[in-house]
């Protein structure tokens, strides 16, 4: 008989293996990197090496990107919608610091009718002028919108005190950006940088529908593997920068500095030392900020690692007159990381919680491609999460503590105060 009164056993799996992708080539030489999947839905995921660490000018890949379902040669913009729609599928527009990534969500049976539509996309969009006007518009009325929220205004300027104003990371487009993006910049951009790198495949296809997409997606240019553009970080000599808004009663406290990539020996051990601290709702600066001293309903903190650089950031909302009590508390628990040793009663619910959560990120094979899609952009080796599980398993609270003196070096940090 079922005994209903005792929990179940907790049962601790410690393992994570991906599945090997099929790797395939089309068109002259792009890599296609397939996952099977669900028989009834398909995802396809172009990326192009077209991010913001390539633009000419501040906003030319996003608007680049989010142009090319605005018009072909055969179709408005309005009709590209509901084809769409009609088929019932699905399209994301991503542009972020590395890559631009155009995906397609579409029901296995309906693939044949909506390829030729997104083939059209990315091969000749023709970036009408009254849709490139709109988009600004909208883009522009967007940005004085999030321009007073505070903690958007906050964002920018710590990436702009980590990386430098110039930089690819730290900066964007401005309302006078805008005025200096013109339809033949993003026609230009196009030509030069949306040419696929690489393109996945999630979902499971036959063998007469996987020579038919090979066909399909043949006549697509090849693009390569381009060399790092050196763009080095501007030094920065403010550490600290406050931006008072008007008739603001809370603040937001931004704290943060460069950090390591991927690819550093570091990386396993780091991501735990940051769960610990602020990367999940039992960290310390919840524990101390949030329920101890009710400073804010939440204070997190996290890694963020692109391509070239990455940055560590701690992030919070407090009232005004609260800002330097919290800023205190927050270089407390930075500087006590560094100084005592973590319990192992805690470092084991850490650990148990963020492995758990790393399983639960591949939990679906759109989860598993995301992850095949990181080793394979950042040139990763392919037991990448498979060493990255195992070295944050044998983690000790001595390698933890190591780290912290070597990462949480206060004066590294910047700190952005806006309210």
């Amino acid at each position: 008989m079922l005994d209903r009164k005792s929990p179940p056993p907790f049962a601790k799996e410690f393992s994570f293996d991906l599945p090997s992708p099929i790797r395939l080539q089309v068109g002259n030489g792009i890599d296609l990197l397939w996952v099977k999947g669900s028989k009834d839905i398909i995802k396809l995921d172009f990326i192009f090496q077209a991010g913001k660490w390539y633009e000419p000018k501040p906003g030319i890949a996003y608007f680049t990107a989010h142009m090319l379902e605005k018009g072909t040669a055969n179709y408005s913009a309005a009709q590209i919608s509901e084809i769409i729609d009609y088929h019932g599928a699905q399209l994301e527009i991503s542009a972020g610091a590395d890559f631009v990534s155009i995906s397609l969500y579409s029901l296995s049976k309906n693939l044949r009718l909506i390829l030729p539509l997104l083939m059209e996309l990315l091969q000749s969009p023709v970036f009408p002028s009254d849709e490139l006007e709109l988009l600004l518009s909208i883009y522009s009325q967007n940005l004085k919108v999030n321009h007073q929220k505070t903690s958007f205004v906050a964002g920018k300027l710590l990436a702009k005190s980590i990386f430098g104003a110039q930089h690819p990371y730290g900066k964007s487009a401005e309302e006078s950006d805008l005025k200096n993006i013109s339809r033949e910049d993003l026609v230009h951009y196009h030509t030069e940088r949306f040419v696929p790198f690489s393109i996945f495949l999630t979902g499971d296809l036959s063998n007469e529908e996987m020579a038919w997409l090979q066909q399909s997606l043949a006549p697509l240019k090849s693009s390569f593997r381009n060399q790092a553009v050196s763009k080095p970080v501007e030094s920065v000599e403010t550490k600290k920068v406050i931006a008072k808004k008007e008739g603001s009663v809370q603040a937001s406290l931004r704290m943060g500095k460069m950090s390591i990539t991927r690819a550093d020996n570091d990386y396993a051990g780091f991501l735990l030392l940051n769960h610990i601290l602020g990367g999940y709702f039992g960290s310390r600066l919840m524990k101390n900020i949030r329920e101890e001293k009710g400073l804010t309903y939440g204070i997190y903190s996290s890694l963020s690692p692109n391509l070239h650089h990455s940055s560590f950031s701690i992030g919070a909302d407090v009232n005004i007159d609260k800002c330097d009590e919290t800023l205190r508390e927050i270089g407390n628990e930075l500087t006590r990381l560094q100084k005592e040793l973590i319990s192992e009663e805690e470092l084991v619910v850490a650990k148990n919680h963020f492995l758990g959560s790393l399983q639960l990120e591949v939990s679906n094979p759109f989860s598993v491609t995301e992850k095949l899609k990181t080793i394979h952009l950042f040139d990763l080796p392919s037991d990448f999460y498979v060493h990255l599980f195992n070295r944050i398993g044998k983690t000790q609270v001595n390698d933890l503590q190591i780290m912290a003196q070597k990462h949480f070096v206060l004066d590294d940090f910047f700190t952005v105060q806006v309210g």
